[in-house]
């Protein structure tokens, strides 16, 4: 009975501890942001993009990238071939010719992806705490490369980089903590 007992424990703090990001639609990320100012984290994925799987198995799945991502934004997975309905700056955004029959394959592009300037996947967007877009970044990215980003645009530090030396010198001060 005692090891059972202890088994249960152990099963328990393991799932207890098992940290995941905290994903939202678009539009509930803009209804919290309008609520509690916070920047927005977005993935911009399709169902079909290999290297968008490996993000979420590889980095989305990291704890320091979770910790961190949960507590300095609003963290949005948006399809960008999908037919999720976007309502930004009052514009509505959707995928018109969205095919139900493509929905585990390539689709057509979403309008808020497009709108976004996404053209490759995947693509994570910053947005500020007003809504706009500071920054977009493509491509896989390990967990101690994403944090390069994470802490440059989830900080105030971005707005005092003017120049591309002084993108150069942070990049090149850059000590990762993230374990990849």
């Amino acid at each position: 009975m005692k090891k059972i007992t202890i088994l249960f424990i152990l099963l328990s703090i393991s799932v207890v501890s098992a940290q995941e990001i905290k994903w939202m639609t678009m539009n509930e990320a803009l209804e919290a942001q309008a609520k509690n100012p916070k920047k927005i984290f977005i993935d911009m994925y399709t169902v079909w993009c290999g290297p968008c799987k490996l993000l979420d198995r590889n980095t989305f799945s990291n704890s320091d990238v979770i910790a961190f991502i949960n507590k300095n934004f609003y963290a949005v997975k948006f399809n960008a071939e999908g037919n999720e309905v976007v309502n930004y700056k009052g514009k509505v955004y959707q995928n018109p010719t969205y095919d139900p029959a493509k929905a585990k394959k390539r689709n057509s592009a979403h309008q808020f992806s497009r709108f976004m300037g996404v053209n490759a996947y995947p693509t994570v967007l910053f947005i500020d705490e007003s809504g706009n877009l500071i920054n977009r970044v493509k491509g896989y990215r390990t967990p101690p490369q994403l944090e390069i980003y994470l802490k440059l645009f989830g900080t105030d530090l971005w707005k005092s980089i003017t120049t591309q030396e002084a993108y150069q010198e942070y990049l090149d001060n850059f000590t990762p903590q993230f374990k990849g």
